[in-house]
């Protein structure tokens, strides 16, 4: 990967399709002959030219803005030149393909980005650490204002800022065992004057606090799934259609309507939830084939879900059939449901039902009564769907993080954990405890980059668009 990363790039690195602008990228050392034989001119560096880009005979393909930013102050940290002219594809196109013709004499090792490898350079050359680079790709893909919003603050470093006080800590900290472990016959206890329990157990706050805005950060990112189950006309697409505020769902009293899942992201105070719509839950002989295999369908989302909406019909509450077939249900979900998977208990119809089933109801804490018709209690239901999230309204301080960062955070707990056990036994057990806090170390380097892997670099770049 790296020996691939000194061939210089080229990449259209707008979004495909027709716009009023379009952009071509080049990025690579020594690229001034290369602009000089492409434009026939020399440009000024960070100031906006304008000009024909022309072709092989002198006529101009297209007329637009070039913008030459010379390494080490560039996006990439290396050469890159930019051309900006009309958004049409086949414009685009004719440019790219100048562009390599023009490269044959003056730089030919030129070829196509793959994806990702703007940023990727980017990272190489220490203009971004690893998470910056991946606020990239996030900030791109943010779904919600607040994740934007997220997104953004870690591309400024916040997250990365919080990463680097615990291991300035932690470094801190392994020089104090160190020293211990070098110098055994010196009479000072370096560990107890320096107040390395303390030093220890402030890191391990810190890295509490910086764990519980990440989990906050990972849910903007990615949101939850969130899956309606329930019976046959318990209301389940009515519902799905009362969160989205849009007719998505075909609604009917007719047993089996919902034959597929139908799904719609909503967000609710910024936060992402993907709701899922499934076919009502039953058996017996008059289940088509076309059903059963959207009930097979919906049982197999369930198994995916981070939480499920359990919905019922409040106005079937006392049937023996339908307590029998919800129980069935019930037992289902729990055979199938991972452990920990939340299951919210929702009664629908509530403008159906009379006032002793509505008063019985308020009795169960656990449950939540709705009218997905007239649209009563779902703000209740918002608001219980971001409790299950483990949403804390962390308000404009919280930064974008990934899955891969929480369980590297988790792996430096558990390192701190180890450590402090191993603290209190002394000189005992003072080399397992400097191995403890130097994987520690090395598990928040993963975030930044500073220890990584050369097949993730590739996983994570390969999930970027091409122009970046």
């Amino acid at each position: 990967m790296f020996a691939a990363s000194r061939d210089p790039i080229l990449a259209i690195t707008t979004a495909p399709g027709r716009g009023a602008v379009g952009i071509v990228r080049v990025s690579g050392s020594g690229l001034a002959s290369f602009v000089q034989a492409l434009l026939g001119r020399a440009l000024k560096p960070r100031e906006a030219s304008y000009l024909p880009f022309a072709d092989a005979a002198g006529q101009p393909l297209d007329h637009g803005l070039a913008l030459w930013f010379p390494g080490p102050h560039s996006y990439t940290g290396e050469d890159v030149l930019e051309l900006q002219g009309h958004g049409g594809p086949v414009v685009l196109q004719l440019l790219l393909a100048r562009c390599l013709e023009v490269a044959r004499d003056s730089l030919p090792r030129l070829r196509l980005a793959r994806a990702g490898e703007f940023t990727e350079r980017a990272f190489l050359n220490d203009k971004l650490d690893l998470a910056q680079a991946e606020a990239v790709a996030d900030l791109i893909d943010a779904s919600t204002e607040a994740a934007a919003r997220s997104a953004s603050r870690s591309l400024a470093g916040v997250f990365s800022g919080r990463v680097h006080g615990l291991r300035d800590a932690l470094i801190h900290l392994r020089m104090l065992v160190e020293a211990t472990l070098d110098f055994p016959e010196e009479e000072i206890d370096f560990l107890q004057k320096a107040d390395a329990s303390g030093q220890l157990q402030r890191l391990r706050e810190a890295l509490a606090g910086v764990q519980a805005q990440a989990r906050q950060g990972a849910l903007l990112r990615d949101g939850l799934q969130v899956v309606i189950a329930g019976q046959p006309n318990a209301g389940k697409s009515s519902l799905l259609n009362a969160l989205a505020g849009a007719e998505l769902a075909i609604v009917t009293p007719v047993a089996g309507t919902t034959r597929d899942v139908v799904q719609q992201t909503i967000q609710i105070e910024g936060v992402p939830l993907h709701v899922i719509d499934t076919a009502g839950l039953r058996e017996g002989a008059d289940v088509d084939e076309v059903e059963k295999i959207g009930i097979q369908r919906a049982w197999a989302r369930i198994g995916q879900a981070d939480a499920v909406l359990f919905l019922h019909d409040l106005g079937r509450r006392d049937a023996p059939d339908y307590i029998s077939a919800d129980a069935s249900i019930a037992a289902s979900l729990a055979s199938t449901l991972p452990a920990g998977v939340p299951v919210l208990q929702v009664w629908n119809k509530l403008d159906q039902a009379d006032a002793t089933a509505a008063a019985a109801l308020q009795a169960e804490p656990d449950a939540l009564a709705i009218s997905a018709k007239h649209g009563t209690g779902l703000e209740a239901l918002r608001q219980r769907l971001l409790s299950l999230a483990g949403w804390q309204h962390a308000g404009d301080g919280l930064f974008m993080a990934r899955e891969r960062h929480l369980q590297a955070l988790r792996r430096v707990g558990e390192h701190l954990d180890t450590a402090h056990e191993l603290l209190h036994l002394q000189a005992e057990h003072l080399d397992l405890l400097a191995e403890e806090l130097r994987l520690a170390q090395h598990a928040l380097g993963e975030i930044t980059g500073e220890f990584t892997a050369d097949d993730l670099l590739g996983e994570i770049f390969s999930r970027f668009c091409i122009g970046k």
